[in-house]
């Protein structure tokens, strides 16, 4: 029975490392549906709109990690490539030995310091930004927000060591470590809210959990690695200027792009249609940002694997890898949107209740159609980026002002369905084909 399952998993590209992140992304999206139900019970319509407004403005951090996160995983495994672990040593060429260990000398040098700024930023932006827009409501919060600072400062600071550490190709075992910490948060967070915490639910467990990370890691043999990793610096370093930024800068504005993108559907729906109409599109997202975030699993696991092929100049094999991992991500990214789809109308023909927390049947399946066209223009990037370059910098430039225009003008006229029909439309008749071509003719190019 064993091997049976072990030969269907295989079939459908499931090895231990997504095993691990996809459980991880089960429970949090799970959870993120039992979440649902709490915070519909526990949270009056106006505490919604808070709680999911909380969300975008926190994405502010992207404007202090500037993409750097995000890339910490392929510089690093571009150099762990040639190197080996051998009974707890590191062997290799000391020019590479060398390279990996300035590497996480300026990750976490450079993350301790924008931590501390991002919590200084985002604790002004939401007083600002709360207290002058829906004055009459009397939600208390000031201290869940100061809390979910702090917890989204902590978490800048250990992500990219996750990612370094996931660089080396412990792949599997980073994904444990999310795994205990989503399982963490997912409980905490129910838990708070069922005892009459409110907003205060999401901070605590955030808080909780994230530490919990930082003990998985300071009393550990991971510490023991990266001690390792940071007393080899040698003579030969990574130039950030000539080396990194040169990169970075173009993932940076991509990143900032993708805010304008995805994260302004919430303010605006705050500011112009109240904090009830926030709550549902919220709510809606969460859903549909789960099932992506579970999908994506297929693609992101592989990034070390993809670096290490393009550094090694395996690029046929590379090729066969991404298009059979693609394959599996659409068939369970599709399924799980129409699923989801299927059992929020039936809520709606019932008139039950809870299909109210949910957008409009016609917004909502705009949404969904834009998420599923989003998870292949998601994997094409990746793969690329891969490569150490930045290729849909010009695409993600032109598609952020469009949506951040588009965001703004329709929904302030036209409420959440204009807001859903522009996105939607932009996504479909311009994204997609443009990355479509990117994503060929780069993959011509540089193979």
């Amino acid at each position: 029975m064993l091997i049976f399952l072990k030969n269907i998993l295989a079939k459908i590209g499931i090895d231990g490392a997504i095993a691990f992140t996809l459980l991880s992304r089960i429970i949090q999206a799970f959870g993120g549906i039992g979440s649902l139900v709490f915070i519909g019970a526990f949270l009056s319509g106006d505490e919604r709109g808070y709680f999911y407004t909380f969300s975008s403005i926190l994405a502010i951090q992207v404007f202090f990690e500037l993409g750097l996160s995000g890339i910490i995983t392929q510089y690093t495994a571009h150099e762990c490539a040639h190197l080996q672990w051998v009974n707890g040593n590191l062997q290799g060429e000391s020019y590479y030995k060398s390279r990996l260990s300035s590497l996480l000398r300026f990750f976490i040098k450079w993350f301790g310091v924008i931590s501390l700024l991002l919590f200084l930023l985002l604790v002004a932006a939401g007083f600002y930004f709360f207290s002058n827009y829906n004055k009459g409501s009397h939600v208390a919060w000031q201290n869940p927000w100061i809390l979910l600072c702090l917890a989204t400062s902590l978490n800048l600071f250990i992500d990219p060591l996750l990612a370094f550490i996931e660089g080396l190709g412990d792949v599997k075992d980073m994904a444990k470590i999310r795994l205990i910490q989503k399982t963490t948060n997912v409980i905490l967070l129910i838990v708070f809210f069922v005892l009459g915490f409110k907003l205060y639910s999401a901070a605590l467990a955030s808080l909780v959990s994230i530490l919990i990370n930082y003990a998985q890691i300071v009393f550990t043999k991971r510490k023991d690695k990266l001690r390792t990793i940071w007393k080899l610096l040698g003579t030969d370093t990574i130039n950030y200027m000539t080396e990194i930024f040169p990169f970075q800068w173009r993932i940076a504005l991509s990143w900032i792009s993708g805010f304008f993108i995805f994260q302004l559907f919430n303010p605006i729906l705050f500011a112009f249609e109240g904090p009830v109409v926030a709550g549902q599109m919220g709510m809606s997202l969460q859903i549909l940002n789960g099932i992506s975030g579970l999908s994506m699993s297929w693609i992101t696991t592989k990034v070390p694997l993809f670096s290490s092929l393009i550094a090694l100049k395996k690029y046929e094999e590379l090729n066969v890898v991404f298009k059979k991992t693609l394959n599996s991500l659409i068939v369970v990214n599709f399924g799980m949107i129409g699923l989801f789809y299927l059992l929020f109308m039936l809520l709606y023909v019932n008139h039950l209740s809870y299909s109210n927390r949910f957008l409009a049947p016609v917004p909502l399946a705009l949404l969904c159609g834009a998420t599923m066209v989003n998870q292949m223009v998601f994997s094409w990037a990746t793969y690329l980026r891969c490569h150490k370059q930045e290729p849909f910098l010009i695409i993600s430039i032109v598609i952020g002002i469009l949506c951040s225009l588009s965001t703004v003008i329709l929904g302030r006229y036209f409420g959440v369905l204009g807001l859903a029909g522009g996105y939607t439309f932009i996504t479909f008749v311009i994204s997609f084909p443009w990355a479509y071509f990117i994503f060929k003719e780069k993959q011509s190019q540089w193979h």
